[in-house]
């Protein structure tokens, strides 16, 4: 492994001398009081493997001083978090953070779990919906209202079993929140 990488950093950071001479060294120890009281193999080695990890850089005098920039170079390494797009965006670890505004978009999400949750055909008991739904939200009395509303779950008349439903509104119109 060459050049700079989070995990030769983490592991100089690791090695208690080596963190003591990093420390040190910040602080503006010059290079022949680093480590004092350390015998010099193990001292040359916490210095080396700071100088490896790109924590501390040799100046042209011969010092030491601590990179300025080792940990902002380590951070523009990393992947940029992507802007969440689609469903995705009311949702967060696969649960419903926030429900959409836009009728359409609710429909979707909701048509959505409701695929999920249920194949065609089959039937399921009002606590087996709710089981189900609780990967979703914790407010799954809500949850399955919506679905109902939008048609995309049918209750028996009863109310004893649910299935998937057409996708059509149940009364001709949408419950307004």
């Amino acid at each position: 492994m060459t050049g700079l990488h989070w995990r030769r950093v983490i592991a100089a950071l690791g090695n208690s001398d080596a963190r003591t001479a990093y420390a040190q060294i910040v602080l503006g120890t010059a290079l022949p009081d680093v480590l004092p009281d350390v015998k010099e193999q193990r001292r040359n080695r916490a210095i080396s493997n700071l100088l490896e990890s790109g924590l501390v850089e040799q100046r042209p005098s011969g010092g030491l001083a601590a990179s300025e920039l080792v940990f902002r170079n380590l951070l523009e390494q990393q992947p940029r978090r992507q802007r969440k797009t689609g469903l995705d965006r009311f949702m967060h670890l696969g649960r419903i953070e926030r429900y959409p505004a836009n009728q359409a978009e609710r429909r979707e999400l909701l048509a959505r779990i409701a695929g999920e949750i249920a194949a065609p055909g089959e039937r399921l008991s009002e606590r087996q919906v709710n089981e189900r739904l609780l990967s979703y939200t914790d407010d799954v009395v809500l949850l399955r209202r919506y679905m109902v509303d939008f048609g995309l779950l049918e209750r028996t008349p009863s109310g004893s079993s649910y299935a998937l439903g057409r996708g059509e509104p149940q009364d001709g119109e949408l419950r307004q929140l």
